[in-house]
């Protein structure tokens, strides 16, 4: 089978996880002889071999500079010499008539896209192809604008989409119950198909953590809280410092690693000082290999107090590399794991009595993540990876043509 796959990232050009469930998912796939055209909006080194990848750029782009990360406006350097500032919606835009291009007269299966960047080429595609088109749905707008309404413009791009779609996958429960209450769309045509971990992939931590400091006050008996993501309104980070303050005037040695960078950066920083704490948080930015292992081996408790979590794989990361995680109510990974603490994800005084329990019982710490880590070796991307096979199976005959679900 050959599936026309339209993503926004990869690994390791990712600011996310969605870059990595594309990875494993389409590596899983690639095992069970599905034969993958990746399309990126942008060219680089990824090392793959088990897929095609292709940039999308338009044939007169000679390169595109990167302003600060695959979210952020980047400037578009022509041939002629011409330099063009494009912001997301503009790049996703132009990611369409890429697509577009490059599809029109060649054959595939199923198209299969990756949120709102890619859904509107996955629909171009979709009326050059008469293909079915399978849209992968990891957040949507309102998870994004932390339970708010969002933007309008993403909005429309989101609902005409799912209405157009042969077939949706969430990546849980809650993210299929929100497309439903959200956009209207029947619950018969969204398949849940949880994210996972592929084991083989995690690199194993080393005797020497990178966080020297923190190990130090480890050995003084201080404890580490760690949250790894992104410094976004969806992340809920306000709700988890209000919660430290607690902590801290409980257990004052207790220390905060937040690892990770977005727009509330700066806004983070001055909420730990309002509050008190500064001394107890500690803001690392974004990181990569071995210092982002280490974020997770150094933690005593990992949280992820997300006001809208469609999934959660660093929860998964967390529990592999030996942490237990506390997580909120309102984040999918609670379907696949059990054994970890919930609260919800503005009751910050609950979120302060569990990570202060945690704290003050290395027993619980203990229990948790012997019992979590248990879970987390049931899960495998080969599971998803047979469900979306026969999600393509349900709607493609042997012609290739769209058939009933």
């Amino acid at each position: 089978m050959k599936i026309l796959m339209l993503g926004w990232e990869l690994p390791p050009h990712n600011s996310g996880g969605l870059g990595v469930a594309c990875y494993q998912l389409c590596k899983a796939l690639a095992k069970k002889d599905v034969d993958i055209e990746f399309i990126l909006p942008y060219k680089a080194s990824h090392d793959i071999d088990f897929m095609n990848i292709t940039a999308a750029h338009p044939q007169d782009v000679l390169s595109v500079i990167e302003a600060g990360g695959v979210y952020d406006s980047n400037k578009y350097v022509y041939e002629d010499g011409r330099e063009e500032w494009l912001d997301i919606v503009g790049q996703q835009a132009l990611y369409e008539k890429s697509v577009a291009k490059m599809v029109a007269g060649r054959e595939f299966d199923v198209i299969h896209a990756h949120d709102w960047l890619t859904f509107k080429a996955g629909l171009r595609a979709q009326a050059y192809s008469k293909c079915p088109l399978v849209l992968h749905v990891h957040s949507i707008e309102r998870d994004r604008a932390g339970g708010g309404k969002g933007n309008p413009v993403v909005r429309e791009i989101e609902s005409i989409a799912f209405q157009m779609a042969d077939r949706i996958i969430a990546v849980s429960a809650i993210t299929k119950r929100m497309i439903v209450e959200e956009y209207d769309i029947p619950a018969d045509k969204i398949e849940v198909v949880h994210n996972s971990i592929d084991r083989e992939l995690m690199i194993p931590l080393d005797d020497r953590n990178a966080y020297k400091y923190l190990v130090r006050l480890k050995e003084e008996g201080w404890r580490i809280i760690t949250n790894v993501g992104r410094l976004t309104i969806q992340k809920g980070l306000f709700n988890l410092l209000y919660a430290a303050k607690e902590v801290v005037a409980r257990e004052p040695k207790t220390m905060f690693l937040i690892v990770g960078n977005g727009e509330q950066y700066f806004e983070l920083i001055e909420l730990a000082a309002e509050l008190g704490i500064s001394k107890n948080v500690i803001f690392t930015g974004f990181q990569r290999g071995k210092n982002w292992r280490d974020s997770f081996g150094i933690a005593d408790l990992f949280v992820m107090p997300s006001i809208s979590e469609p999934y959660g794989l660093t929860a998964l990361e967390a529990i592999e590399y030996g942490s237990p995680v506390l997580i909120s109510n309102q984040s999918g990974v609670g379907e696949s794991i059990k054994n970890c603490l919930r609260v919800d994800s503005w009751d910050t005084h609950e979120m302060a009595n569990q990570m202060t329990a945690v704290v003050r019982s290395d027993t619980l710490r203990e229990e948790l993540h012997h019992n979590a880590f248990q879970e987390l070796m049931q899960l495998s991307w080969d599971d998803a990876a047979h469900k979306v096979c026969n999600i393509y199976d349900r709607h493609v005959s042997a012609e290739g043509r769209l058939v009933a679900a």
